[in-house]
């Protein structure tokens, strides 16, 4: 299966489904209507779930703290790491709940959450580790039956590329 998503050709030759997730046409089926959040793009394996969001930055340094020449500066950049941290979080989250309301979660799958990002991998390994924390990824509260996430991957194109994870499944850039 293949779908094209906010810039980025998707293939997945071994989904059961493949869709956009985060539908803005109201006339499209997948049109939640709800005041909630929704990751960019659902493809359903027969074993697992992928939650991909995508984001690409005109200018990824007004979050990346590390190149900040002062403590004002480094404020101001960890004030817009956190904003998209806690943005990438709400989008998850609220996907979890829109499919489960929608009767749509095999329990027995994992899902796997990937942010797809222009980042270069420092910032990538800084945003996976808030986030991850934050979800929870493979923990789970003591009342509860199992937990949101199996796994949490901040990737840009040339580390999806090269994750033998989806060696199977090669990401390109769309061509318009």
């Amino acid at each position: 299966m293949q779908l094209e998503v906010d810039g980025y050709v998707f293939n997945f030759p071994a989904a059961i489904a493949l869709f956009k997730f985060d539908e803005t046409d109201k006339t499209k089926p997948m049109f939640h209507g709800a005041p909630m959040k929704g990751v960019d793009l659902v493809a359903e394996f027969a074993d697992k779930y992928l939650y991909v969001e995508i984001k690409d930055y005109d200018d990824v340094s007004e979050l990346d703290k590390r190149t900040a020449p002062d403590e004002a500066n480094q404020q101001a950049k960890n004030k817009h790491f956190k904003w998209l941290k806690n943005y990438l979080k709400y989008k998850f989250r609220d996907s979890y709940l829109y499919r489960h309301a929608e009767d749509k979660v095999e329990l027995e799958k994992p899902i796997h959450y990937i942010c797809l990002t222009n980042f270069d991998n420092g910032l990538n390994t800084l945003m996976k580790k808030e986030l991850a924390s934050e979800l929870p990824v493979g923990k789970k509260s003591r009342r509860w039956n199992r937990s949101l996430a199996k796994s949490c991957q901040v990737l840009n194109l040339a580390t999806w590329n090269n994750n033998p994870v989806f060696s199977t499944s090669p990401l390109q850039r769309a061509t318009t």
